[in-house]
C-alpha cells in the first residue's frame, strides 16, 4: 500500500511523551484493540485516548493498519529479493524505475539503497517460473537496468514492533 504522505512531511525526533510511545507500543502489537482496551492498556480516559490516536493519525506518527495474512493462502509458493543495478543515476530514471516497480503486482516492497545495487525489491511470486517471468518481462527489458541479481527467500520472520528512540 503506498502511502499519500509527502516524505518531505515527515520529520524525526517528534514531540512524543511516554504516553504516545505506549499508544504505539500497543498498536504495534495489537493493531486491533478496541479504543477501550487501548486506554486501559495505557492508563487514559477513552476520550483522551481516542483524542491522541487521532492526532497520532493527523501527524503522519501512524500512517496506517494491516492485516497480517498468509501468503500461500493467496497462493504464493515463492519470495525473493531481487537486487537492480541502473545504467545511469540521474533523478528522472531512478523516480521512473521506483515508479515502474511499485505498480508490479509481484513486488511488495520497494528499498532504494546504497552501495553496488540501487534497488532492492522483496517480490512474491507463484512459482520460479513467475519469477523467471517477473524478471525477464518487467525489468531486463527495461533500458534504464543495467544488471540485476535474484535471492530466493527460504524463510523470513518480519519484526511489526519498531523500537521507539525517544521519550
Amino acid at each position: 500500500m503506498e502511502s499519500s504522505i509527502d516524505e518531505s512531511e515527515l520529520k524525526g525526533g517528534r514531540d512524543l511523551d511516554s504516553i504516545d510511545h505506549a499508544i504505539l507500543a500497543a498498536l504495534q502489537s495489537d493493531g486491533r484493540l478496541s479504543n477501550k482496551e487501548l486506554a486501559a492498556a495505557v492508563g487514559l480516559a477513552p476520550s483522551s485516548c481516542l483524542g491522541r490516536v487521532r492526532r497520532l493519525r493527523q501527524e503522519a506518527v501512524i500512517l496506517g493498519f494491516h492485516a497480517d495474512v498468509s501468503s500461500e493462502a493467496l497462493g504464493i509458493g515463492l519470495q525473493a529479493m531481487m537486487s537492480v543495478r541502473l545504467e545511469r543515476h540521474r533523478r528522472d530514471v531512478v523516480n521512473a524505475f521506483r515508479a515502474h516497480a511499485w505498480k508490479q503486482s509481484e513486488v511488495i516492497a520497494v528499498y532504494h539503497v546504497g552501495g553496488a545495487h540501487d534497488f532492492l525489491l522483496h517480490v512474491a511470486v507463484r512459482d520460479s517460473h513467475h519469477l523467471r517471468d517477473l524478471a525477464m518481462d518487467a525489468f531486463t527489458t527495461r533500458d534504464e537496468v543495467a544488471q540485476i541479481e535474484t535471492h530466493l527467500i527460504f524463510e523470513h520472520r518480519r519484526k511489526f514492533q519498531l523500537p521507539q528512540y525517544g521519550s
